[in-house]
């Protein structure tokens, strides 16, 4: 596959070659942490990054900014829907220009490949397909208006522990038809302007090397096989060498100033050790990436409006109530009618605290937010009584110590005064802040070694208190001037890696207080951590809670609000203790005593509608009670309103479900994310996600693909494309030769709804390892009530290949294949049959 060279190439490498080494050495490294260097002898201003995938978080010159938080990809990804993930595309390019970006370090592609994985709220499905089809859609959003995506992380870097060592074992086969093929297809459908390489390497029966080196997967696979034609970027600070990086196929090392190639790659060219024109390559191709942003001879972007519109508001609440899944609707509970409620219990310790975004990288301080309390008392008649009950706390970690509880001691005002302090232990600096939250704080000049923060702790309340401090690093806590913890950990930038920086770990104490109340004298004495690019910083926690009622005492009270009630809500989740960038979770459970909490709800209550608020699978064990169960992710800024259209029919929940929700732990196909002797091993081949449950013959407590929505339908029959089409010209899984099914599908409930037409191909079984089901297309088309619509579900050639690792190209093994046609992948209701012969798809007919 080629592609015609971008327009002035030629003009560009002229210009290339107009500068000498050192000043093209220069380009291919960050300026600092977001930027990259400019050059006015090219015409190159700076292009800005800027994390990704849940909104635009921006470069950080300003630390009040906020912006616009928009639900989790995986959230996206329920909708199933290419048009909507172009919109919020668009909505992204947006909101980075309204903060002077050029590039979004998004959209993630890697795979749910097990439901422990970190950041599985940042993928989109555990599906390569739907992965990729619709990333590609974000990707043409987002660049239609001149914002460059950022496709990452190249490739199978699909979980967090170790993520910066381990080496992903996986045979050449899986490597192409599952892990490749979502960047691939995005590649072919989409051309994002650059790739970033993940932290981790790959084990593929070659030489082991970090994805920053590997010069067959970014030279010959990448640049060469897929014809990419913008620069490779480092993860960032994955890049730990020179020559091997330089001619493994990185253009650009992130973060800068510093980095292993500046000096020491100018050294290596000289010396023979990497030839120039790759330097000259790695500069051009930072070139057409300015080009596209409009940072090469261009004026600056045309300004957009400084504050969101009502409208990207309505957006991310479309997207939000769109992507919510309908597990369950035993009695058609939902949606609820307002005229015959009287009351509501909203429960849950979600409904109280909604966790509205992943942690990691796709933090963005939202420029507002709308709990489901909010949401609910907004859309609710003003006679109808709402009341809110945690239910007991779902969090390991403590709140932060009240402002109310914290007196500077040298003022007597409230707050947490900082002493900063040099080399010798002299202040040279300093400030108060409110709160006991000093996390990843940098407020201070480049001569402070230490940072020193005191307060005074007023608890009144008799009875046990816990605090609890987090501080990485080398620290000391001293209580009453007795030191009562200390740490000794001397890394830099490994603890950005591990995001201790922002989860530091925790050590706690009990304080026993009497009747008259007890004050304590706090110092926290923290040195600076070098983290290279990413900063000079200290962190520090200080959390509190004061005696208190039980979880238990909690959990009845909560359930007799809504036995009084005539409808009970109960929102339970997840965390950003539990879902996060920088770890894997240990297990499926809902953290806390949530189990508990439904199933005294569902007791005190028949009308009891639960949410679950997570964006990667929990176990519910109780489903089969719950009369109604929706799945709302992690939902973005405009979580409340969502749930309140859902919950009261104004916007159909139409999401299905973009991973497999397993019932039993012991059922999942891949555990846990954890690397052996360094070494994640994909022993599971092939069979990812529902594939691996289909092969072995689980059941799950819900399938891929499986939404209910607000009505029913029936399928009445589907077509081939008449006409034989070629399957033997290899193509990616959105392009080339395929086929078309025409399916028509029947709307026999009482309101409109949209449908997601499902097809899925069943290979013939002839002894080669192969899915027993793939999901090869789907299409999402909308009817009003007794209405028939026609969905044109496209099959492309791909999915009828396999990788031939031996001749090393793919091939169409001949046989029999059956497509099944429904609304999940365990629920089909037409099939149709195709024959392959001598690498010709026939259609019967």
């Amino acid at each position: 596959m080629s592609r015609p060279a971008l327009p002035n190439d030629t003009e560009l490498r002229d210009r290339v070659r107009g500068l000498d080494l050192d000043s093209k050495i220069s380009l291919l490294t960050g300026a600092d942490l977001w930027r990259l260097p400019a050059e006015p002898r090219l015409g190159l201003s700076a292009v800005t990054m800027s994390d990704g995938p849940q909104g635009v978080r921006g470069a950080g010159d300003d630390p009040d900014e906020t912006g616009l938080l928009a639900p989790a990809p995986s959230a996206l990804a329920a909708a199933w829907d290419t048009g909507l993930a172009e919109r919020l595309g668009e909505l992204f390019a947006t909101e980075a220009r309204r903060k002077g970006v050029d590039v979004v370090l998004a959209p993630v592609v890697n795979l749910q490949r097990t439901p422990v994985a970190g950041r599985h709220f940042e993928y989109f499905s555990e599906d390569p397909l739907l992965t990729g089809t619709l990333a590609a859609a974000v990707v043409r959003g987002l660049q239609s208006r001149g914002v460059g995506a950022c496709l990452k992380h190249f490739v199978a870097n699909d979980s967090e522990t170790d993520r910066t060592q381990y080496r992903a074992r996986l045979d050449e086969r899986t490597l192409r038809e599952v892990y490749l093929a979502p960047f691939e297809q995005v590649l072919a459908e989409a051309e994002p302007w650059s790739v970033m390489a993940a932290y981790s390497g790959l084990d593929d029966g070659t030489e082991p090397a970090p994805m920053t080196e590997n010069a067959r997967l970014l030279r010959e696979v990448l640049k060469g096989e897929f014809a990419f034609s913008g620069p490779v970027v480092s993860d960032w600070a994955a890049t730990r060498s020179t020559v091997a990086s330089a001619i493994g196929g990185l253009d650009l090392v992130m973060p800068g100033p510093d980095g292993p190639w500046g000096d020491a790659l100018a050294a290596a060219v000289r010396a023979g050790e990497v030839d120039e024109q790759l330097v000259d390559d790695k500069v051009l191709r930072l070139l057409r990436l300015a080009r596209h942003v409009g940072r090469l001879d261009e004026p600056e972007p045309a300004p957009v409006p400084a504050q969101p519109a009502e409208e990207e508001f309505r957006l991310l609440r479309e997207v939000a109530a769109r992507g919510t899944v309908l597990l369950r609707n035993h009695g058609d509970l939902l949606p609820l009618t307002p005229d015959g409620i009287r009351s509501v219990a909203l429960i849950g310790p979600n409904a109280v605290a909604p966790y509205l975004q992943g942690g990691g990288s796709a933090y963005v301080p939202a420029v507002r937010t709308v709990s489901f309390e909010e949401g609910l008392r907004a859309a609710l008649p003003e006679d109808v009584l709402l009341t809110v009950h945690r239910g007991g706390d779902a969090r390991l970690r403590l709140p932060y110590a009240s402002a109310t509880l914290l007196t500077d001691p040298d003022t007597g005002e409230t707050g947490v005064r900082a002493d900063h302090l040099d080399a010798g232990g002299n202040r040279i600096g300093g400030e108060v802040h409110a709160t006991g939250d000093w996390t990843t704080y940098d407020g201070f000049d480049a001569q402070t070694h230490r940072v020193l923060l005191r307060t005074v702790l007023t608890l009144a309340e008799p009875g046990t208190h816990r605090l609890e401090f987090g501080c990485p690093g080398r620290f000391s806590v001293t209580v009453d001037g007795e030191e009562v913890l200390a740490g000794d950990d001397g890394r830099g930038v490994e603890l950005v890696l591990e995001s201790s920086h922002n989860h530091p770990p925790l050590r706690g104490i009990d304080v026993e207080v009497g009747p008259g109340g007890r004050r304590l004298a706090l110092a926290l004495d923290l040195a600076v951590v070098d983290a290279g690019g990413y900063g000079r910083f200290t962190t520090a926690q200080l959390r509190h809670a004061p005696p208190g009622p039980t979880p238990y005492e909690e959990i009845a009270e909560a359930a007799a609000a809504a036995q009084a009630a005539d409808v009970a809500v109960v929102v339970v989740g997840t965390n950003e203790e539990v879902e996060s960038e920088g770890w894997d979770r240990t297990g499926l459970d809902l953290p806390g005593h949530q189990n508990d909490l439904v199933r005294k709800a569902l007791a005190a209550n028949p009308r009891t509608i639960v949410v679950v608020n997570a964006g990667a699978p929990v176990l519910l064990p109780w489903a089969d009670e719950a009369p109604a169960l929706l799945w709302a992710w992690l939902p973005g800024q405009e979580a409340g309103h969502a749930l309140a259209d859902v919950l009261l029919g104004r916007i159909e929940p139409s999401g299905r479900l973009p991973w497999t929700l397993p019932a039993r732990a012991e059922d999942v196909p891949v555990p846990d994310a954890v690397p052996r002797d360094g070494v994640v091993d994909y022993s599971e081949g092939v069979h990812v996600g529902h594939r691996a449950w289909d092969k072995d013959g689980l059941v799950p407590a819900f399938p891929f693909g499986h939404g209910l929505g607000w009505t029913r339908w029936t399928y009445e029959s589907v077509t081939l494309s008449p006409t034989p089409v070629s399957a033997a010209v290899p193509s990616p899984a959105g392009g080339g030769d395929g086929l078309k099914l025409t399916v028509e599908v029947t709307n026999t409930g009482p309101r409109a709804g949209r449908e997601v037409v499902q097809v899925y191909l069943e290979p013939p079984h002839d002894g080669t390892d192969r899915p027993v089901r793939l999901l090869a297309g789907f299409a999402t088309v909308q009817a009003a009530p007794g209405a028939r619509v026609t969905a044109e579900v496209r099959v492309p050639a791909r999915a009828f290949q396999i990788w031939d690792s031996e001749a090393r190209t793919w091939r169409t093994p001949p046989g029999r294949y059956r497509l099944h046609v429904g609304r999940s992948s365990r629920d089909a209701r037409l099939a149709a049959e195709v024959t392959v012969d001598k690498g010709r798809l026939h259609p019967p007919g």
